[in-house]
């Protein structure tokens, strides 16, 4: 991992967390050669497990990133429930509905990788793409002006930028600096306590779940694929102290589990929190833009929250290295809010509604279906298409047109258009080209594939398409 030193630095993005969101933008900004720096003000990566899965659509864009394998290698399909009382096993139960994959979703359940693991898999992305993270930088103040954002750091030192993006949680200091507010709700009152420990005596094929009894709460040990840990989560009464200190976490496991308090050999980090949902006002303040938690907070059920969180940074991060490359106008980068705070809202009603036993974590839950269609981005030419049928907006499905395979056409941070069962455009249009027949959901037209694998144009013919190539500095 690179560390750098941000003490005198002006640079085009300031990128304030290292966390998966931070880290995320920082290497799709990197891979297109812009100037960024990642800011973080603890001395280390966060160490916990908290954010753990990754849902198909996010594994596609780290196929796109480049890390896809590593993330592979790191982690592991989630566990089988299991329900235990008394001692005995009970019944077993699965955390996702089940789905086998498909041409087109070739990544079809969600893949387990702790947190920390995560993070050290992007950084490590990022200094191979001569990217770097300056730890112990803390932001205490930001201003702007019609040039850039300066970010004033807690030990006197400033950093100018161009753009400046918060990825620093859902306490965000930038975020509380620009006066943003975030409108939400509680979504449980009872406060959970979560840790990674090591435990003798649970299998690591099972996610190890103890009901409630004798006036105790929930307890959930789940194996941490790739490591040797378990992730504790442990929920409380509301109103109820929740002790974080190590012999408060073998207490807990002691007393809601048949497992001996000794038998929790190690706890290796702890933190509680009561879950909640929480919208930011505005994602965006001027030069600078709000990403990840510090723009939108979940109920960690269902998986939403670091998924949603990545799936931020992939839309922002080909904006920003257009604008700043001078490809496209300035007003590209308000497309952000637009196409990204109601997904936000979208994705904090499934989390909650799958909190509260409303929905399964069926396929919604997958962000497969996630789109643009109303984008000021999208531009659909065609008439009535199958109900079915891939629209402009929609996210561009994987698949194999004339012997190429369509997510390694994608692969980079170019535009990609597909031709299927028409005529590509002449002209030397600055896009690569895929041509094939008339191809399963996407039928036949010409397709115009964004950066962030979506569809930004589609039609029958080439009209049109020049323009819209323009618009991005992409014509000729």
């Amino acid at each position: 991992m690179n560390v750098v030193d941000a003490h005198v630095l002006d640079t085009g993005v300031l990128i304030v967390g290292a966390g998966p969101t931070g880290l995320t933008l920082g290497v799709d900004l990197a891979r297109r050669g812009v100037d960024a720096l990642v800011l973080e003000g603890a001395g280390e990566l966060f160490p916990g497990s908290r954010g753990k899965g990754f849902q198909p659509r996010t594994m596609e864009v780290f196929d796109d990133l480049g890390i896809v394998d590593a993330l592979h290698a790191a982690g592991g399909p989630y566990p089988v429930g299991m329900v235990w009382r008394n001692g005995e096993r009970v019944g077993e139960h699965h955390m996702f509905d089940p789905a086998g994959p498909s041409e087109d979703s070739p990544y079809n359940r969600a893949w387990m990788v702790p947190q920390w693991r995560t993070q050290e898999i992007l950084a490590a992305r990022l200094a191979e793409l001569g990217g770097g993270i300056a730890f112990r930088h803390e932001v205490a103040g930001v201003t702007q002006d019609e040039d850039g954002v300066t970010a004033h750091l807690s030990s006197g030192a400033a950093v100018r930028a161009r753009y400046l993006v918060a990825a620093d949680g859902g306490r965000s200091a930038v975020r509380r600096a620009l006066g943003v507010g975030m409108t939400g709700e509680t979504v449980d009152p009872s406060p959970t306590l979560v840790a990674d420990v090591r435990v003798r005596g649970l299998d690591r094929d099972n996610w190890h779940v103890f009901p409630p009894r004798d006036g105790a709460d929930l307890l959930a040990v789940c194996p941490l694929a790739g490591t040797e840990d378990f992730q504790v989560m442990a929920r409380f009464p509301e109103g109820a102290d929740v002790v974080t200190s190590a012999d408060g976490v073998r207490k807990v496991v002691a007393e809601r589990s048949h497992i001996a308090a000794e038998d929790v050999t190690e706890v290796r980090w702890v933190s509680d929190f009561r879950p909640r949902a929480a919208l930011a006002d505005r994602f965006r303040a001027g030069r600078v833009f709000l990403a990840g938690d510090a723009a939108h907070v979940h109920s960690p059920a269902g998986g939403q929250g670091l998924n949603t969180s990545v799936q931020d940074a992939y839309n922002l991060g080909w904006k920003l290295g257009a604008v700043l490359k001078g490809e496209a106008p300035a007003a590209l980068l308000d497309s952000y809010e637009e196409e990204r705070r109601p997904i936000a809202a979208q994705m904090l009603d499934l989390s909650t509604a799958v909190h509260r036993g409303a929905v399964r974590r069926g396929g919604a839950t997958r962000q497969l279906g996630i789109g643009y269609r109303d984008s000021s981005l999208t531009v659909e030419t065609r008439g009535a298409v199958g109900e079915d049928a891939v629209r402009a907006g929609d996210r561009a499905p994987d698949g194999t047109v004339d012997g190429v395979r369509l997510f390694d056409a994608f692969r980079g941070p170019h535009w990609t258009l597909l031709a299927l069962g028409v005529d590509a455009p002449g002209g030397g249009a600055a896009v690569p080209v895929v041509r094939g027949g008339a191809h399963g959901a996407y039928g036949t037209g010409l397709f115009l594939v964004r950066p962030d694998g979506y569809v930004g144009w589609a039609g029958n013919t080439p009209e049109g398409l020049g323009g819209y190539l323009g618009r991005f500095g992409l014509a000729g």
